[in-house]
């Protein structure tokens, strides 16, 4: 590396300003230059504003004196006390870390109580750094530069302050303590739950009464034979090839995780609820709670325990497309109410439940606009096939692989395919668009239709909390694309769920920090906000001489 100085004239007087740049040597043989460092202006007696001082410690007077720094071309200003002239050909910057981001991870695992939880939970023995201070590294790595455990040891710890911002040395990151805490932190996840309730109870006055509830899976590298949880299943991950847990999360309307569970790959949506009911009853009580979920979750028994008035449970969940038509006479005839610009609604009760049929126009444009474009990319792939007339097996093999790009649009196509042993002709293998069936379709795009057992509720409340259910999948697009949580490596069973359950903190600090911002500075990003403190970086040593 070495410092770059920059010449520039302005209103009459000339300026100089810093970088320090590094030389990157390129394939090709040739060097490519970097900037590293922005200094800016060093002081000249022309713009005494813009000087630069640095803090040195006086041995003689035992103290500590601010210098002014300047040039070793350029005279010190008369006005100028306490000034220093600085040879800048003789600086070095040696080994820059990150500093910013990390400093600021941690400020927010601070200011959760997270130290404090740890620390009393995993004391430490005869080991020379803390289990708590390890588990913070982890937590910070996940929700900055998601790696594994043996890659924070032997390179992310390295690159970053974390040693001056955790008070510890290397010890804190070697390879076998990263592992063996991961042994340590499960038994206490029911006891983090209550401890992170209170905590965003305190910091934001968060509502905990509307629970936003939904299920998804991630995927493990390797066979896994010691892992009972891992099985194939329905991969929400695209990854039918790969051995998968169930992972289901509750949340609030403002994103706030309340608990989550790791259940086997090939658990079914529909026999997770009741065990998440008895859950969240036995940790905070029972009370007049509103949980919010889509179709598939909640059986017709479970619904129908919950309308048990003795259980004080309220629920609000989507159903499947086909119950518009079936309660189609109920609906037809009332009026639509306006509840928003482009939302509508109707309602109407049957037995015991309130139903509500909501109709947004921008979301019915959406999927007509999704189908349309799926039946243009089929006929496309059809027509195709009618020009240049194959064989009727490799037909039937390139009308295959078009079945599943097509999706539902499929089955608006009637095709006409020729007979066992028959040519395909232009006669024989035609092909056209069902336009009844398309128009009844495109006709109930964009409605919804939600149930719940709050009488007489509010449909413009009822909708807004339903559309909440983004909060739940926003976090799980974290999880799965920021924060690491697959795939997973682990091959035991405690360290692969230890391993979410270091995802879930980063989590937490990531929603913490979201809300924090959303009060101070709505316009920026969690994501915006590290990546502009990324570029603070510290070093450990630099020579200057003078």
């Amino acid at each position: 590396m070495f410092l770059r100085a920059t010449n520039r004239r302005k209103d009459g007087k000339d300026h100089r300003y810093f970088s320090v740049v590094e030389n990157r040597r390129l394939s090709s043989g040739k060097t490519a230059q970097r900037t590293v460092l922005y200094l800016g202006e060093v002081n000249d007696k022309q713009a005494t504003a813009w000087r630069k001082t640095l803090e040195v410690f006086d041995e003689e007077q035992h103290c500590s004196r601010t210098l002014s720094l300047f040039p070793e071309d350029r005279e010190i200003p008369e006005d100028a006390v306490d000034s220093l002239q600085v040879r800048l050909s003789g600086l070095e910057l040696r080994r820059p870390r990150l500093f910013g981001n990390c400093w600021l991870a941690c400020e927010i695992w601070r200011q959760l109580g997270l130290d404090e939880f740890w620390r009393q939970r995993l004391p430490s023995g005869r080991e020379a750094v803390g289990w708590e201070k390890v588990l913070e590294l982890l937590a910070v790595n996940h929700l900055l530069d998601p790696a594994s455990e043996f890659r924070v040891h032997r390179q992310w710890f390295l690159s970053t302050a974390m040693d001056e911002l955790l008070n510890v040395n290397y010890a804190v990151a070697e390879k076998d303590r990263l592992y063996r805490c991961l042994d340590r932190v499960l038994e206490h996840k029911q006891e983090l739950f209550v401890w992170l309730r209170e905590k965003w109870a305190d910091l934001f006055h968060a509502d905990f009464e509307v629970l936003l509830y939904d299920l998804t899976s991630t995927y493990f590298e390797g066979a896994m034979e010691e892992n009972p949880k891992a099985r194939r299943g329905y991969s929400r991950d695209g990854r039918p090839d790969c051995l998968q847990v169930v992972v289901a999360l509750i949340v609030t309307t403002d994103g706030f995780p309340l608990a989550y569970e790791v259940m086997d790959g090939n658990t079914s949506d529909c026999t997770t609820l009741r065990g998440f009911l008895d859950k969240i009853e036995q940790t905070y009580g029972k009370a007049q709670r509103m949980w919010v979920m889509d179709r598939g979750i909640p059986t017709e028994a479970i619904l129908a325990e919950m309308r048990d008035p003795a259980r004080q449970v309220h629920y609000l969940v989507g159903t499947a497309k086909n119950k518009i038509k079936q309660h189609e006479k109920q609906w037809l005839d009332l009026p639509w109410q306006k509840v928003r610009d482009s939302v509508e609604v109707k309602l109407y009760e049957q037995d015991g439940e309130l139903y509500v049929l909501a109709k947004s126009a921008g979301r019915q444009a959406k999927e007509v606009a999704m189908r349309r474009k799926r039946l243009v990319r089929l006929l496309r792939k059809l027509r195709a096939m009618r020009r240049s007339l194959p064989g009727r097996d490799q037909l039937l093999l390139r009308i295959g692989p078009a079945k599943p790009g097509a999706g539902r649009a499929f089955g608006f196509v009637k095709i006409q395919l020729p007979e066992a042993r028959q040519p395909v002709t232009r006669e024989s293998f035609q092909f056209h668009v069902d336009k009844a069936k398309l128009a009844e379709a495109e006709l109930r795009d964009g409605h919804y239709l939600l149930r719940s057992n709050l009488a007489g509720g509010d449909p413009a409340v009822l909708w807004s909390r339903y559309v909440q259910l983004t909060q739940i999948e926003a976090a799980f697009r974290s999880l799965k694309s920021e924060l690491g949580i697959r795939p997973i490596r682990h091959q035991l069973e405690h360290r692969a769920d230890a391993h979410i359950l270091i995802a879930f903190l980063a989590y937490c600090l990531q929603v913490t920090l979201k809300n924090r911002l959303m009060m101070h500075a709505p316009g920026l990003t969690p994501a915006a906000v590290m990546e502009a403190l990324a570029t603070i970086h510290t070093s450990c040593t630099a020579n200057v001489e003078h």
